[in-house]
């Protein structure tokens, strides 16, 4: 009985079906939510209202209406969510695509971007061109250890009983014999050394006996060990560890040590006549000069960076926890008066940031690198624009080009070698070789030798690259120190390198000390700082009016004394005369 009424009932509700004539996703949907849905409705028990005999009565109940329509309802629903659920999919492919899209151009667009530095690359010199058997310094201290000019390369090595470095002349490698001789004036370690810009035969040196020397080394390199400094600058009372040539003023040297004091001497005459003794309250990291030696920037260990007018005293910006970390930082100027720097994040990872004195809020760019411990060196090309880091303890240098573009500081290439590196020298542009191409040389310390890497763009052509070599600075200084000291600015004079760099003959030092008694101690004030140069130019005018009569007298008693010989002569003549007669 049951089934006859199944029957009955599968034949009213079931009308047959029309045949399918489109494939499209959107009927496949319609009639599998039908299929769905009858076959619900053929499982459903028959309700009490069936009559017995197997008969439905005419027409249906209220209960049979009401369930039909609330198929009709959940049918529709269905094919509803169906058609909601394929648009949704189709939306969501269409977004990926246009992600995707998106993505590779803006990964296209970085592969791309369009640089003349972008296949630079480095290649050590072999090994019978490396300095060999060179004891490099292990003193603890974050410096380079090395500086180089177009004449010498200089290390820092280990003595006993004081503080030692070796002058080589470029030309001089291979092995270097234990007896050669050292530049051993100083009484401590030796902590930092830096060539002079304007005369390549002048090397400064800072030590941990708190003084600073200044020494002149022969042409041909030396033959004998040098223990006596042109001049000796005193007064830091705890070790020096930071020494800088002013890059345009002749005969100016800035000095750091661990009092957390700043002194900028006169090498000239001696005399410490700028002392920036209370604008640090901690370990001073780094000092360098901008562009025309007007300013300062310095990084310390209370993690600020200063920018510093050194002759008016003043601290024209700083920035607090510029990077967070504990571990020692470094800052530059670069050319267009922007500060690189580089530091450790508070998770210990290397980072690199460039800012705007201006705006010290938030940097321009900040890039995390890795997670090494060594503390990166920069180095910087103001022609090229190029940065390369060199960290201590690492066996890579990485290098980058600053740009106006985003993201600014732009990723060239990493040259890796074996051998981690204690110490890096950079040469001065006019000392490259411009028939290779070569747009960087550094000299990389081991711990027994000392290797030159060559950094080169590769070009097919050999007739000199303009848009490599601009024009760069060179020797001469722009300004003397006493104009400097008296207010006045001036960029580095430049050179062209399209002939090659010739060094020419460098004038000798010469330290014009004054009458000891007539000294007095580094101006401290404003008004001291300015009339100090004025005090000086009198007090050299009163010295050499005073000798300049001295000679006079002399020559004047000179004179009376050939007069009256002359005299005398003539006397004697005529009595010779009177005799003979």
């Amino acid at each position: 009985m049951d089934m006859e009424m199944l029957e009955s009932y599968s034949q009213k509700k079931s009308p047959p079906a029309p045949p399918v004539r489109s494939h499209s996703k959107e009927s496949l949907a319609l009639s599998m939510s039908k299929t769905v849905a009858l076959s619900e409705a053929l499982l459903e028990p028959c309700g009490p209202t069936a009559q017995p005999g197997g008969k439905e009565p005419e027409g249906g109940g209220p209960k049979e209406q009401g369930r039909k329509s609330e198929e009709e309802e959940e049918e529709e629903e269905k094919v509803l969510k169906v058609a909601d659920a394929k648009k949704t999919f189709e939306k969501a492919k269409a977004e990926g695509k246009a992600a995707t899209g998106s993505t590779r151009k803006d990964t296209m667009r970085r592969v791309v971007r369009q640089s003349k530095f972008r296949h630079v690359f480095g290649q050590a010199v072999k090994n019978d061109q490396c300095y060999d058997d060179i004891r490099v310094s292990r003193v603890t201290w974050d410096s380079s250890f090395c500086a180089v000019n177009p004449r010498f390369v200089a290390i820092i090595v280990d003595a006993s009983g004081g503080g030692a470095f070796l002058v080589l002349p470029l030309h001089k490698t291979g092995r270097i014999d234990k007896s050669y001789p050292t530049v051993c004036g100083h009484t401590g370690p030796v902590l930092d050394i830096d060539w002079c810009p304007h005369n390549d035969q002048v090397i400064a040196s800072g030590s941990e006996d708190c003084t600073v020397m200044v020494w002149q080394i022969p042409e041909n390199g030396l033959t004998l060990s040098l223990t006596e400094p042109v001049v000796v600058l005193e007064g830091h009372s705890k070790r020096v560890g930071i020494v800088a040539w002013h890059p345009t003023a002749r005969n100016v040297l800035l000095s750091a040590g661990c009092d957390n004091a700043i002194i900028i001497w006169n090498v000239g005459t001696g005399e410490a006549l700028i002392n920036l003794d209370d604008m640090h309250v901690d370990v001073i990291y780094n000092v360098s000069w901008n562009r025309n030696g007007s300013l300062i920037c310095t990084a310390s260990k209370d993690k600020k960076v200063r920018i510093i007018d050194p002759r008016k005293q003043e601290i024209i910006a700083e920035k607090e926890k510029t990077h967070e970390g504990a571990r020692p930082m470094r800052a530059i100027f670069l050319a267009d008066g922007n500060i690189f720097t580089t530091g450790f994040s508070r998770m210990s990872e290397r980072q690199l940031a460039l800012w705007n004195p201006k705006n010290m809020e938030e940097p321009i760019a900040l890039h995390e690198m890795d997670t090494s411990n060594g503390v990166l060196l920069p180095f910087y090309d103001p022609d090229t624009n190029i940065i390369y880091l060199c960290g201590k303890g690492d066996s890579s240098i990485r290098y980058f080009e600053i740009t106006d573009e985003s993201p600014y500081v732009h990723y060239l290439n990493t040259f890796s070698s074996k051998e981690p590196q204690r110490g890096m020298g950079f040469m001065p542009k006019r000392g490259l070789d411009v028939n290779k191409c070569e747009i960087a040389r550094f000299f990389k310390l081991h711990e027994r030798k000392c290797e030159p890497i060559i950094m080169t763009v590769p070009r097919k052509s050999d007739l000199f690259q303009d848009d490599l070599y601009p024009d760069t600075a060179g020797p001469e200084a722009a300004l003397e120190a006493e104009e400097w000291f008296e207010g006045k600015n001036a960029d580095p004079l430049l050179i062209s390198l399209k002939h090659g760099y010739i060094p020419g003959k460098n004038r000798d030092l010469k330290v014009v000390k004054k009458n000891i008694l007539d000294n007095k101690p580094a101006a401290n004030k404003k008004s001291d700082l300015i009339s100090a140069p004025k005090k000086a130019a009198d007090a050299s005018d009163a010295q050499n009016e005073a000798k300049l009569d001295e000679i006079l007298k002399e020559l004047k008693s000179i004179k009376d004394t050939i007069t009256n010989q002359d005299e005398r002569i003539s006397k004697l003549e005529q009595q010779m005369a009177k005799i003979a007669d």
